[in-house]
C-alpha cells in the first residue's frame, strides 16, 4: 500500500482493507497482517486456515510484532505517513498464502470490492486492474524473478464522505489590533440544546474522565469541547511583531476532540510570503509548490519524539510554533488582511476561514489624523473662550 497523498496520512488506530474473493479462495496463512475474523472452516481437518471468510478484512500488525510474523514495510499499526512528510514510511505491506484459487494465471482470479478505511470512511477504491507482473530483484542484483500475476488498485478521498461538516477551523488576532477574529459560529456544528448539551463535552465537566473513557476504542466519532464554533481542531494565526525587514507570526493548532490523539499531524498553509520564510521554530517545514513556479505554500508538521503528537483536549491538547519572514518591501503591507494566510489545511482537511470583512485591520491614519485634528480645535476654542474670559 503506496499513500501518494502529499499532505495526507493514514493514523493510529490505522487502516482496514478489505475485499471479496472471486471463487472459493482461503487464507492459509499471513504476515505483516492479520484478518479481523477467521470465520467458518469447519470442513477443514488438520491443518486450519488463517481466515475462511469470503470477504476477509485485513488490519496491521502492531510494532513489537515478533520477527518471524514480519516482512519489510509491516507492524505499524496501520499508521501511513503522507508522502510529503516522509516517502519511506507511506508504505505498508503484508504477504497472504491463499489456497483454493489454482497454480497458473488462468485459473487465478481477481478479488473484487476492495474496501479501504483509514480508520473510518471517506475512501473509494476502483476495480482491481491487471497490470505488469512485478519483478524482484536478488540481493546482488544479479537475478531477477516476477510474479505470476499481479494487479493494482487506487482508492481515492473524499473529504465529504468521510464527514458532513469541516473538521477545522481557523481565527486571527494580531498586535496591531486588540480585535480576535474567532471561528466562525457553528462552524463545524452548533450546540444542541438542553443541560447536558449532547453533542459535546463542558470543559468544567466534574465526570470529564469518566465520560471520555466510556465511549468505547472503536468509536471515531468525535467527542469535542463545548465551543462557540464545535471543531475538533483550530488554528490560531497571530501577527505578533514587527520589524524592519522581517515581521513575526505565532502560529497554534488547539485539539478541542477528547476521543482523538493526532499522531504525525501536518498543517499546509497557503500565504505569498512564504518564499521569503527565514526561520521556524519546533515545526518541520517543506515548501509545496502546486502552481509550479510560485512558493507560496508551506507543509508544517511536528518534530518526532517531541511535538508531532497532538494530544487530546485539554491542558496538553495544543501544538505552537513561531515562523519568521522576510519582508519584500516590492509586495509586504499590513493592510486589507494581507498578513493572514489564504487557505489552511489540517491533516489534508480545508479549514474554514472567517469572512474577509471581518480580519484584523490596521488602524486607519486619517481617522486618527481627524479625531487630532478636531482635539485640537476644541483645545483651541477652550483656550480662546479661557482667554476672553479672563479679559
Amino acid at each position: 500500500m503506496f499513500n501518494f497523498q502529499q499532505y495526507r496520512h493514514i493514523q493510529a488506530p490505522g487502516w482496514t482493507l478489505g475485499w471479496t474473493w472471486a471463487k472459493k479462495e482461503v487464507i492459509w496463512g499471513m504476515v505483516g497482517a492479520q484478518t479481523t475474523e477467521q470465520g467458518d472452516c469447519s470442513k477443514f481437518k488438520g491443518n486450519i486456515p488463517h481466515c475462511c471468510k469470503r470477504d476477509p478484512t485485513v488490519i496491521d500488525l502492531l510494532p513489537g510484532t515478533p520477527y518471524n510474523q514480519q516482512i519489510a514495510n509491516c507492524c505499524k499499526g496501520g499508521v501511513i505517513n503522507s508522502w510529503g512528510q516522509d516517502p519511506e514510511t507511506a508504505v505498508s505491506s503484508f504477504q497472504v498464502s491463499v489456497g483454493s484459487a489454482g497454480t497458473t494465471n488462468k485459473t487465478v482470479r481477481v478479488p473484487k470490492n476492495f474496501t479501504l478505511k483509514a480508520p473510518g470512511p471517506g475512501y473509494t477504491c476502483g476495480p482491481a486492474k491487471v497490470v505488469k507482473p512485478t519483478k524482484f530483484f536478488t540481493n546482488d542484483g544479479r537475478r531477477v524473478t516476477q510474479a505470476m500475476m499481479t494487479w493494482n488498485i487506487t482508492c481515492t478521498y473524499s473529504q465529504f464522505l468521510a464527514q458532513k461538516t469541516p473538521t477545522c477551523c481557523v481565527s486571527l488576532s494580531s498586535f496591531y489590533n486588540d480585535t480576535i477574529v474567532p471561528c466562525p459560529t457553528c462552524t463545524c456544528g452548533c450546540q444542541k440544546n438542553g443541560t447536558q448539551h449532547g453533542n459535546c463535552v463542558d470543559q468544567d465537566e466534574p465526570h470529564l474522565a469518566s465520560v471520555v473513557s466510556g465511549l468505547g476504542k472503536n468509536n471515531y466519532a468525535p467527542l469535542v469541547q463545548c465551543t462557540s464554533h464545535m471543531c475538533p481542531i483550530r488554528i490560531h494565526w497571530h501577527v505578533k511583531l514587527n520589524y524592519k525587514e522581517y515581521w513575526r507570526v505565532k502560529v497554534t493548532i488547539t485539539n478541542f476532540n477528547y476521543n482523538m490523539n493526532y499522531t504525525q499531524w501536518n498543517l499546509v498553509v497557503q500565504h505569498p510570503n512564504f518564499d521569503n520564510l527565514t526561520q521556524l521554530f519546533s515545526f518541520h517545514y517543506k515548501s509545496l509548490t502546486p502552481y509550479g513556479a510560485i512558493n507560496d505554500t508551506a507543509m508544517l508538521w511536528g518534530m518526532k519524539f517531541y511535538n508531532d503528537l497532538l494530544m487530546q483536549a485539554g491542558p496538553l491538547g495544543n501544538v505552537q510554533s513561531e515562523l519568521l519572514f522576510r519582508k519584500d518591501m516590492s509586495t509586504f503591507t499590513f493592510e486589507k488582511g494581507w498578513a493572514f494566510p489564504h487557505r489552511v489545511y489540517f491533516n489534508g482537511d480545508n479549514c474554514v476561514m472567517p469572512q474577509p470583512d471581518s480580519y484584523p485591520y490596521m488602524p486607519n491614519t486619517g481617522t486618527v489624523w481627524k479625531f487630532s485634528s478636531l482635539k485640537l480645535v476644541v483645545m483651541l476654542m477652550l483656550s480662546t473662550a479661557f482667554f476672553f474670559a479672563t479679559v
